[in-house]
């Protein structure tokens, strides 16, 4: 009766460390979206103002520096449900301005142009990782809450369902393929 009950009392012990450790690891998860949503966000608003900027310098022409300053400026001031579609479309702003290598070389001939370029061109290529790192993380903690365990025993507490953030963020192949960026 007594090694019966020894069992028992271990079994019990080992299913709540599990239960404990599937729980840590859920709220790593969670933390690690958290930051990934930052990184992403930081990323989005440092484009969106790099592009603002070299669409007031006067460098571009009117027409591609309004098309490229509304869409930068409604990516900033964009709410949380309408932030895909705004991001998408200054994706493709961009995509529409600097899709010839003429408008880029335009840049780079004006003062300063150079290194404008080359950081809107960092800032093009570091958000699709961006988005990239945090998808991977949305994926990993619906996996890990998609297991009967969490749900059974509610391991994700209220946490909300996570989101992948999806945005057309394809570079204008202009930008893209500069060489030392």
């Amino acid at each position: 009766m007594t090694s019966t009950l020894i069992w028992i009392v271990v079994a019990l012990a080992a299913i709540g460390l599990y239960l404990s450790w599937t729980a840590g690891r859920l709220d790593r998860l969670h933390a690690r979206i958290d930051a990934a949503r930052a990184a992403l966000d930081a990323q989005l608003l440092r484009r969106a103002s790099v592009a603002q900027e070299l669409a007031t310098s006067g460098v571009l022409d009117p027409a591609a520096s309004m098309v490229l300053y509304e869409s930068a400026h409604a990516a900033r001031q964009a709410e949380e449900e309408q932030r895909e579609v705004a991001e998408s479309d200054l994706s493709q702003a961009l995509r529409a301005v600097f899709g010839e290598t003429e408008q880029v070389g335009a840049v780079q001939a004006a003062p300063g142009g150079e290194a404008a370029a080359r950081e809107l061109a960092q800032a093009v290529r570091r958000v699709p990782m961006a988005r990239r790192f945090h998808n991977d993380a949305v994926r990993a903690a619906r996996a890990l809450r998609r297991h009967r365990t969490v749900r059974w025993f509610r391991l994700a507490g209220h946490a909300p369902f996570p989101l992948a953030f999806e945005m057309d963020d394809a570079p204008p192949t202009a930008l893209a393929d500069r060489p030392g960026t």
